[in-house]
C-alpha cells in the first residue's frame, strides 16, 4: 500500500514539475518563484510541506515549524500525501476553469487549507493535540477556513472558493465531495450533540448549513443557502430553509 501511494504521488509530482518547467521557461520572472516553491524540491511531499509552511507561518521560525510538522505527517503516513495528490487531481477534473495541476497547487487556498487539515488530523491522532489545534487556528486566521482536526475527511475532496468554510469536530466526509464557500457543517445545539455524515460525491452549495446527527446520502446535492437538519437520501437535491427534497430518484421520492 505504501509503495502504491508513493508511486501515485511520484507520477503527479512529475506532471507538476513539467508544468513548472514550462511556466518558468515562458516567464523568467515567475520562474524565479517556481524555482523556490517547486523545482528546488525532490518530491511532492517536500514541496507541499514547504507550501503549507509558507502560507501558514508569519515568521521564519513559524514557517519552519509548520513545514517540519507537515514533513513528519507525510513521511510518517504515506496515505496522507496520497490523499493530497488525489485532492489535487480532483480540482483539475472538476474545475472547468483550469486543466493543469500547478495553478491550484500554488494559488487555491482551499487546497492548502485541506492539506493543512490533513497534517493537523495526523497530529491529533498521534496525541500532538496542541500542535493540531495550532494548525487549525492558523488556517482559520490566514485562509478563513476552519476544519477541526477531529473531523474525518476522505480523498478527492475539493473546497471551491473556500472562504468561510467551517467543519466541526467529528464530522465525517466521504470521498469526492465538493464544498463551496461559506458552508458550515457541525453539531446541532440540541442534545445529543452529534455531527453530520456526508456521503460520497456530495455537492454542497455556497452558504449551506448542515447540522446535527444526520446523514447526507451519496451523490446528494445541497443547494446554496439551504439549511439541512434531517437526513437527505442518496441522489436527492435539498433546497431552502428548512431544506426540502427535490429531484429525488423514484424510490426516495416515494418514501
Amino acid at each position: 500500500m505504501a509503495e502504491a501511494a508513493t508511486k501515485a504521488s511520484d507520477d503527479l509530482w512529475q506532471k507538476v514539475r513539467s508544468e513548472a518547467q514550462r511556466a518558468a521557461a515562458a516567464d523568467p520572472v515567475f520562474g524565479k518563484a517556481l524555482a523556490g516553491s517547486i523545482l528546488a524540491h525532490d518530491d511532492f511531499a517536500a514541496a507541499l510541506a514547504d507550501l503549507i509552511g509558507q502560507r501558514l507561518g508569519g515568521s521564519a521560525t513559524e514557517r519552519a515549524r509548520f513545514t517540519s510538522f507537515s514533513r513528519d505527517a507525510f513521511h510518517g503516513e504515506p496515505s496522507v500525501i496520497e490523499a493530497a495528490a488525489r485532492d489535487l487531481r480532483a480540482i483539475a477534473l472538476r474545475d472547468p476553469a483550469i486543466a493543469d495541476l500547478l495553478p491550484p497547487l500554488l494559488h487555491y487556498k482551499g487546497y492548502v487549507a485541506l492539506q493543512a487539515w490533513r497534517v493537523s488530523s495526523w497530529l491529533w491522532r498521534h496525541d500532538h493535540r496542541d500542535a493540531a489545534l495550532l494548525f487549525q487556528n492558523e488556517a482559520s486566521n490566514v485562509l478563513q477556513i476552519s476544519i477541526h482536526p477531529a473531523a474525518s475527511i476522505g480523498s478527492s475532496v475539493y473546497l471551491d472558493h473556500a472562504t468561510g468554510i467551517v467543519i466541526g469536530a467529528n464530522v465525517v466526509i466521504a470521498d469526492e465531495v465538493t464544498i463551496l464557500q461559506n458552508v458550515s457543517i457541525g453539531r446541532h445545539s440540541e442534545l445529543p450533540a452529534r455531527s453530520p455524515r456526508i456521503g460520497r460525491g456530495v455537492y454542497i452549495g455556497g452558504g449551506a448549513t448542515i447540522l446535527g446527527d444526520i446523514s447526507i446520502g451519496d451523490f446528494a446535492r445541497i443547494g446554496a443557502d439551504a439549511v439541512v437538519t434531517s437526513d437527505i437520501p442518496a441522489g436527492c437535491t435539498a433546497v431552502g430553509n428548512p431544506a426540502r427534497l427535490t429531484n429525488c430518484p423514484e424510490p426516495a421520492s416515494a418514501a
